[in-house]
C-alpha cells in the first residue's frame, strides 16, 4: 500500500471558518501574535492569554471539517495517509483521519506551563468543559497553558513529521506557501522521486523544487482534483 503525507496549513481549515495565524497582518482574530503566541506574551499577562484561547476554543467546538479533510480521511481505504498539520484545530481528527501529527500544538488541550510537554499534566477538553479559569494549576503546581506551541520555541513533533516525509510515496501540501518553515524545510526530507502535489488558490510556489504539481483551488476543490488523479494512477 503506497504512503501520502500531507501537510496542511491555515488554507486547509479556511473553508470551515476556523482561522488559524497567517501572518501577513500580524494579527490572529484581530489580537497581535505576539501578545497571544508567544512566551514573553504567556509571562505578560497569562490572563489575557487563558482568555483569548478560551474564546479560540469556543469556535473550535463549532467549526465542522470540510470536505477537504473528509476527502483526505477517504484515501485511507486505498493508501496509508499519514497527515502532518500546522493548524491547532482538531478538524482532521473530527474527519476521522487516524494519525495526525500537530506541529504546532493542540487547541483542545492545556499543559504545564513548567513543563509542557511532560504528558503528565496535558489534559484534553471537552466541549461541555472547554473553558479554563486564569489562575488554574496544572498538577506540578505551574499555571495550566494552552499546550500550543508558542512562536520561538521548538518544535518538538518536527523529528517524527520528518521522518514520516522519508517514507513518503506521495507528498501533498495544502494551504501552506512552499516558500516559508515547515513547508519547506519538511519537503526536503522526500525523496527526489515523490511526486509532490500543492493544493492553494495563490501562486505559492517554491522555485527550487522538481516535481511539484500545484492544483490551483482551494481545499475540498482541490483535493476533488487530486481524488480523481490518484484513481487515474491505480
Amino acid at each position: 500500500m503506497k504512503k501520502i503525507v500531507f501537510l496542511t496549513g491555515a488554507g486547509m481549515s479556511v473553508e470551515s471558518g476556523f482561522k488559524t495565524f497567517r501572518g501577513s497582518d500580524g494579527l490572529w482574530e484581530n489580537y497581535p501574535v505576539d501578545q497571544v503566541a508567544t512566551h514573553e506574551g504567556w509571562e505578560r499577562d497569562p490572563t489575557l492569554v487563558t482568555n483569548f484561547y478560551n474564546m479560540l476554543r469556543k469556535k473550535l467546538f463549532a467549526a465542522q471539517p470540510n470536505e477537504g479533510h473528509k476527502l483526505i480521511k477517504e484515501l485511507e481505504k486505498d493508501f496509508e495517509v499519514t497527515v502532518v498539520t500546522q493548524n491547532v484545530d482538531n478538524l482532521h481528527e473530527k474527519a476521522g483521519s487516524k494519525h495526525v501529527i500537530h506541529l504546532h500544538g493542540e487547541l483542545s488541550k492545556v499543559c504545564s506551563s513548567r513543563d509542557p510537554y511532560n504528558h503528565h499534566y496535558i489534559q484534553e477538553l471537552t466541549e461541555e468543559n472547554s473553558q479554563v479559569t486564569p489562575g488554574t494549576k496544572a498538577g506540578d503546581g505551574s499555571l495550566l497553558r494552552p499546550y500550543i506551541v508558542f512562536f520561538g520555541e521548538s518544535v518538538p513533533m518536527m523529528e517524527p513529521a520528518a521522518y514520516e516525509a522519508q517514507q513518503a510515496d506521495i507528498f501533498v501540501i495544502i494551504g501552506t506557501s512552499l516558500n516559508v518553515y515547515p513547508a519547506a524545510g519538511l519537503v526536503q526530507y522526500a525523496d527526489v522521486s515523490c511526486p509532490i502535489y500543492l493544493i492553494d488558490p495563490e501562486p505559492v510556489m517554491g522555485n527550487s523544487y522538481r516535481n511539484v504539481t500545484h492544483i490551483q483551488k482551494g481545499a475540498s476543490e482541490g483535493m476533488k482534483e487530486l481524488m480523481g488523479i490518484l484513481e487515474k494512477q491505480k
